[in-house]
Formats: C-alpha cells, sequence, structure tokens
C-alpha cells in the first residue's frame, strides 16, 4: 500500500535501511581481530557464497552482456581498493575518523559525476557537499598532524575515491541487471584477487572470529550493500551519495553501543550538519 501511494518515501526508507546495515561496518571494522586484506578476503568470499544461494533461489539472473565484463570487473576492484582502504583507515583511529573521512565521497561524487556520466552540474550538490563536509571537521574529535589519525584521514579519503568511482561506473548498468547479481560478481573479483592472502598472511584467527565475519558478509555487505545499490535505479549517483551521509551518525551510534566509544557534543553537532544535508537533499528530490 504505502509503495503505491508514495513510491518516493518507500525509496527513501530503503536508502535509510540499507545505511543502517551498511554503517555496520565500523564497529565490524574495529571488533574483527584480524588482518585488514585477510578480513576483506573473508568478507568477500562470504558475501558471495549468501549472494550465489540467494539469487539461485530467487530465480535471479547472473548473465552479463559482453560489453559490461571490463566496468563490472573494474568495479569490483574499486570495491575491494574501498574496502581496504576503509579498513585501515578504521584499525588507524577509531569509527568517528575512519566512517567520517570516508564520507567526502558525496563531494567527490558530486565533482566527478558531471564529467563522467555527462550529467548536468548542480549547484545544490556542491553546497550540499560542503555543508557534509563542514559536519565531518566538527565530527572529527581530534585532528592532530604526525600522529595515526592524519594517515586514517589520508586513506579514508582515498577510500571515498574508490567508493565513488565503483558507484560512477556501476550506475549506468544498475538499470539492466539486479542489484543483488551485481554484488555476486563484485564479491567474486574481490573474493579472487585476495585469495593469495591466505597462502601469505596470519590466518589462525579466522575461525575464532567467525561471527564477525558472517555479520559483516550477511548484514553489511549482502543486504546492505545490495541495498544501496539497488536505490541508484531511483536517484542519481550524487542524491543518493549525499543522502547516504546519514551513515556516519548511524554508525557512530553503533560504536557508543558495542565499543564504548562515546562522541562529543562537536561530533553530535557536526552529525546535525550532516543530517541536515540529507534532509534538504531528501525534500528537494521529493519535489
Amino acid at each position: 500500500m504505502l509503495s503505491a501511494k508514495n513510491p518516493h518515501l518507500v525509496h527513501l526508507l530503503e536508502i535509510n535501511l540499507a545505511m543502517i546495515f551498511v554503517s555496520t561496518s565500523g564497529a565490524l571494522g574495529r571488533f574483527i581481530d584480524l588482518p585488514v586484506p585477510i578480513t576483506i578476503a573473508s568478507r568477500a568470499l562470504l558475501a558471495f557464497l549468501l549472494l550465489w544461494l540467494f539469487c539461485k533461489w530467487r530465480g535471479i539472473s547472473l548473465r552479463i552482456d559482453k560489453k559490461d565484463y571490463v566496468p563490472i570487473f573494474m568495479s569490483g576492484i574499486f570495491m575491494g581498493l574501498h574496502w581496504i582502504t576503509y579498513f585501515y583507515a578504521l584499525k588507524l583511529s577509531n569509527v568517528a575518523i575512519g566512517m567520517l573521512s570516508l564520507f567526502t565521497y558525496p563531494v567527490i561524487t558530486s565533482l566527478l559525476e558531471p564529467i563522467l556520466l555527462k550529467t548536468k552540474f548542480l549547484k545544490i550538490h556542491l553546497l550540499l557537499g560542503l555543508m557534509v563536509l563542514g559536519g565531518i571537521y566538527f565530527l572529527v574529535p581530534k585532528f592532530e598532524l604526525g600522529n595515526s589519525y592524519a594517515l586514517a584521514v589520508g586513506v579514508g579519503v582515498l577510500s571515498a575515491l574508490c567508493y565513488a568511482l565503483r558507484n560512477l561506473v556501476l550506475k549506468a548498468r544498475v538499470k539492466n541487471y539486479n542489484g543483488s547479481s551485481l554484488m555476486c560478481y563484485q564479491m567474486i573479483i574481490v573474493s579472487a584477487v585476495l585469495l593469495p592472502v591466505f597462502f601469505f598472511m596470519e590466518t589462525e584467527g579466522v575461525l575464532g572470529q567467525w561471527k564477525g565475519l558472517l555479520t559483516l558478509a550477511l548484514l553489511t555487505t549482502a543486504i546492505g550493500h545490495t541495498l544501496f545499490l539497488n536505490t541508484f535505479k531511483y536517484f542519481s549517483i550524487t542524491t543518493a551519495s549525499i543522502i547516504s551521509s546519514v551513515q556516519p551518525v548511524y554508525g557512530i551510534i553503533i560504536g557508543a553501543i558495542f565499543l564504548a566509544e562515546i562522541p562529543s557534543l562537536m561530533t553530535i553537532f557536526g552529525g546535525i550538519l550532516i543530517l541536515g544535508s540529507v534532509v534538504i537533499e531528501s525534500v528537494r528530490t521529493y519535489r
């Protein structure tokens, strides 16, 4: 009933539900005590198996056109680079710094989308991107050059660039494929590329971390990222990116609950700025 009466509201609810699931990555990235490449390889492999079983169960086609081989392969590479750099940023700092440095990606997306996809540049997107950056400035509790936080922010911004490129590469393909099938291909690409790490890095702790890895693969990746990918059918990449800027707020709340990483008043103020940009973009797209 809600879908028929107000489909736009349904899509906004879907993208926010996706962000809640995806935002668990911050706390899980800090919680899982494994080398980052092992964590990402395990995450991708488990997510691939779950998504493959889901596609088979629902009868979702996994066939892709030859012309999409290279873009989908590149999207998998960008996804893997995004995850690895993001998790290193988390390990070097905390949930807030790691997630918030990543969320420069809406600004990067708003600048790249008109160039790569030939869409119209909207000044409001630049304004909202700057608003998000302002929120990030206040959300970071301490920005001290010379320590791991500075490196974490740099790695986080690199992760943001990889994520923006992955989203832009997939934008033109989402309308032709189910989000689960696209995620399935990305996961097998990440798994294949990172498979050698199981032979060169310490893997003894993998079984002991199975709960965190399974949650990361199922809730964060298979469900969260697939839901988010499906919203690309209804929003521009820039719009989806800006709306998804609510993710750090969700992530910080989850980190506070499960890791006792309590945000400061400045962090709360930054969260208000980010939520403000989300509300503005949501109202703008609704109109």
